[in-house]
């Protein structure tokens, strides 16, 4: 099934161009627009790549997805071509946070650009959070201590791998790993890469290379769905004590100099 004749009759709206100038544009008769946009005939090649060069969407996208859900910002630039990005908003077009449950991690990897499989995520709205796409992602292991298995991490879509601050954490979808979350470190003008750190030492870091990178998601709160033991709150006590006294240390530091 062919969605592009819905799809030109939306792209023309987001410009809020009438037919006679949306024609214009692409230098041809308001008719011929008339009759692509109510699928009375097929554009030719020519006329699709003319659009997708001038939206800088892939033809591909405009034939096979329905994007009349979307707004101007669910596209991505990769490159000089703009991607879809599926965003949900409730009904007063605001954005939802897809839920990827433990179970629909895999699925993740072969829908995360699929508006289809984003709609049917679960979806939860959490308005203390800051501006920005938002999706909640399952935790597995111990590699990135304490957050614990079973966590969830909410994070902030990032556009691009040279908008990652060195040090932060970021789920970082990948071709070669899958979903991992690891505090990322920039080396991409010595070696193309990404060199990706667990917070547990026993896990040694590893380079990815950038050009398997799919998506990013920069850390912005997490959610434990398990409780703490006594051994793991006296531990945090101290490490929180010890990072007080070094507060501390340094303002008196700074008093004496």
């Amino acid at each position: 099934m062919s969605f592009l004749y819905k799809n030109l009759r939306h792209l023309r709206s987001l410009v809020g161009f009438t037919q006679d100038e949306f024609a214009k544009m692409f230098q041809v008769s308001r008719s011929r627009i008339g009759s692509y946009e109510e699928n009375r005939a097929a554009p030719p090649v020519d006329f699709l790549v003319s659009l997708s060069d001038h939206f800088k969407i892939p033809i591909d996208a405009l034939v096979r997805n329905d994007l009349t859900k979307t707004k101007e910002k669910s596209f991505i630039n990769i490159g000089n071509q703009r991607v879809l990005f599926p965003i949900s908003v409730d009904e007063n077009n605001e954005e939802l946070i897809e839920i990827v449950a433990q179970e629909a991690e895999a699925g993740y990897l072969r829908g995360y650009a699929d508006p289809e499989y984003i709609e049917h995520l679960s979806k939860i709205k959490l308005p203390f959070l800051p501006t920005g796409t938002h999706r909640a992602f399952p935790i597995k292991g111990d590699s990135m201590l304490p957050v614990k298995s079973g966590s969830y991490i909410v994070a902030r879509f990032v556009e691009s791998v040279f908008d990652i601050k060195d040090g932060k954490t970021y789920i970082v979808l990948s071709k070669s790993e899958g979903m991992v979350y690891k505090r990322v470190f920039k080396e991409i003008e010595e070696h193309n890469m990404l060199l990706m750190v667990s917070d547990n030492k026993k896990y040694d870091p590893y380079y990815l290379p950038v050009e398997d990178v799919l998506e990013l998601w920069e850390f912005t709160c997490s959610i434990n769905t398990q409780e703490y033991d006594e051994h793991e709150l006296k531990i945090s006590s101290i490490a929180m004590m010890l990072t007080q006294l070094g507060v501390e240390l340094k303002e008196l530091e700074n008093t004496l100099k």
